[in-house]
């Protein structure tokens, strides 16, 4: 039992010298009117924190804190859900050159692609009509030429045209005007009807269809060629009657010849 108690009082002594080592080397704040807890608290809120998560301690609440079943929580206001709408004031502000100069030159492209736009449209007009006029040409000339079952060549009968109107020229060189501009153009128009009917033809009909767009000279065509045609006829049938009475008066003649012959032997 002794030497228990002289262990423990030889252990003992030097925690207690290194207890008042301690508090001699730490000093502390002492404070007239604060209890010893509070000075503890202050002292260690002033020291810097060796831990980069050391959070601060909270001061002590001095109100009581509501509950939330409690009627000092004021309810919450409708106004407070609404969305909150933000108002955002145009800043004016006058153009700069830069900004006026941009919408010149906006307006010089737009008035320069305007009219590129409407010469292109006039180009691409101007060729269609041009592609339909050649079109149009070229189907018209091939429909005056001849069939290949009509068997009329164009190439003699052309040449024997123009020699017929040249004929005619000449014919009337020492004529009047109106003769000497009538009659080349008579006579080439009746050689085309002889020596090639097919294509002439095809030019009256073409012609034609340029005469019904002006009625008064589709009329006086319809007239002249009823005319034509009348005076034709009347032609022939004057000539056959001619015919026969040429024939009957050589019958005649010859009955007589034949019967003179007759009595001078008899």
């Amino acid at each position: 039992m002794a030497a228990r108690v002289l262990l423990r009082q030889r252990v003992a002594a030097p925690f207690m010298a290194a207890a008042l080592v301690g508090g001699a080397l730490i000093p502390s704040v002492a404070l007239a009117e604060s209890p010893a807890h509070q000075g503890h608290e202050r002292f260690l809120s002033h020291k810097k924190p060796i831990y980069d998560d050391f959070e601060a301690p909270l001061p002590k609440a001095t109100t009581p804190v509501p509950s939330p079943t409690s009627a000092t929580i004021p309810a919450p206001s409708d106004a407070s859900t609404e969305p909150v709408e933000v108002e955002y004031r145009a800043i004016s502000r006058t153009p700069t050159p830069t900004d006026r100069l941009a919408a010149q030159v906006g307006k010089a492209r737009l008035f320069l692609y305007k009219h590129a736009v409407a010469a292109e449209d006039g180009v691409n007009a101007a060729v269609d009509k041009a592609f339909s006029l050649e079109r149009s040409f070229t189907s018209t000339v091939a429909s005056l030429a001849p069939s290949r079952e009509s068997g009329e060549q164009l190439m003699p009968g052309l040449v024997y045209v123009l020699v017929a109107s040249m004929a005619g020229s000449i014919m009337s060189r020492n004529r009047n005007i109106l003769l000497r501009a009538s009659l080349p153009l008579a006579l080439g128009v009746g050689a085309g009807w002889i020596v090639i009917p097919v294509t002439m033809g095809n030019v009256s009909d073409l012609l034609w269809t340029y005469e019904k767009r002006f009625p008064v000279i589709a009329d006086s065509h319809i007239r002249t060629r009823d005319s034509i045609e009348n005076a034709w006829h009347m032609t022939r049938v004057h000539a056959e009657l001619g015919k026969n009475y040429v024939e009957e008066k050589v019958a005649d003649a010859r009955d007589t010849v034949e019967g003179w012959v007759k009595t001078g032997k008899n």
